[in-house]
């Protein structure tokens, strides 16, 4: 199964969709994100997304995402665009909404437990998983921070609490 759309669907039964070990693959634009789009400089672009299903006899039905493309972030020191390369390659483990999650899988730091329901919202994957991949605080390695109005340099207010002491030392 393939999905070229550039705004995925569902998957109705991901248990189904793991057990026979169907995948979904195509292209989402990075504007289609609302909530990822909060996050970022410009909103241009799109990722590349593939997901596989496969069932494994002791853990069950397991989902392989991957995601590949490139973001516009915002550099948190000069506040201008700083492009990043995504890479994400995740796998999930489906529980069943209200199944309780075993505590091996829990201690498993290679899988990821993702409680479904009825069906699962793919796009809401995609962007679930691109916001926990994102850096916390992009910056790029050489860059000014950004000046006030007229570009002069500000000066700090504590400068002239540091001169003022530095009167009062005399007396």
């Amino acid at each position: 199964m393939s999905n070229q759309d550039s705004k995925p669907g569902y998957i109705a039964d991901v248990f189904k969709f793991a057990a026979e070990q169907r995948s979904l693959s195509g292209r989402v634009e990075v504007a289609a994100m609302q909530r990822l789009a909060d996050q970022l400089a410009d909103t241009a672009g799109a990722v590349e997304y593939r997901i596989e299903g496969s069932r494994e006899p002791e853990s069950g039905p397991r989902l392989l995402l991957k995601i590949d493309g490139r973001l516009m972030l915002r550099c948190q020191r000069c506040l201008s665009g700083l492009g990043w390369d995504l890479t994400v390659s995740t796998l999930l483990q489906p529980v069943r909404a209200g199944q309780e999650i075993p505590d091996d899988e829990l201690e498993d730091d290679e899988v990821d437990a993702i409680e479904v329901g009825d069906d699962l919202d793919v796009l809401g994957l995609i962007e679930d998983e691109i916001l926990l991949a994102l850096p916390i605080a992009p910056r790029h390695d050489e860059c000014e921070s950004p000046r006030p109005d007229g570009g002069a340099e500000k000066k700090s207010p504590f400068a002239v609490l540091s001169g003022l002491r530095g009167n009062d030392s005399a007396v």
